[in-house]
Formats: C-alpha cells, sequence, structure tokens
C-alpha cells in the first residue's frame, strides 16, 4: 500500500514539497561543512576559534550552518504535524 493511498492530492504535493525542502536544507548544510572540512557544527566552530581556518569566510559559512539546521528542524516539524493532519482527517 503507497503511503500516498489515503492522501487527497493537495496533501500529497504538499509533503512532497516540505520532503523535498528538508533534503535541500540538508544538503545545503552538508555542503557547507564540508566547505569547512567539519561533521558538525561544533567542529566548525572549533577548528574557526583555534585557527584553523580563517575568521572570514568560515565564520559566516558557519553561521549558514546553523541557520540551514534551524530551518531544517522547523520543515520537519511542519511535515511532522502535516502528516499527523492527513492521518486524522
Amino acid at each position: 500500500m503507497s503511503f500516498y493511498a489515503n492522501i487527497p492530492p493537495e496533501h500529497a504535493i504538499e509533503l512532497e514539497e516540505l520532503s523535498r525542502l528538508m533534503y535541500e536544507l540538508r544538503a545545503g548544510r552538508d555542503g557547507l561543512l564540508a566547505k569547512l572540512g567539519a561533521e558538525d557544527e561544533a567542529q566548525a566552530l572549533a577548528r574557526i576559534a583555534s585557527g584553523e581556518l580563517p575568521e572570514h569566510p568560515s565564520y559566516e559559512h558557519y553561521l549558514s550552518v546553523r541557520i540551514l539546521a534551524d530551518l531544517h528542524a522547523q520543515v520537519r516539524a511542519d511535515l511532522a504535524a502535516r502528516i499527523a493532519e492527513t492521518q486524522t482527517s
């Protein structure tokens, strides 16, 4: 049985769009972390603080990573709420 079998088409489209946005946010975050040579935000900040990475533009990249992670979490919460709504309606 398909996940979308009992979901109206307009809701299925919205769920797909939110899923794609989550993917794009995660991919953007991962790309910036790769530029910083870090596995996560804490490691990126530590590399900047130690002088291993130049402050500019590394700190701006670090801030962007944090923003993308926050946005990803918000979209994930929105997606979970929309899925719950579609299952109760």
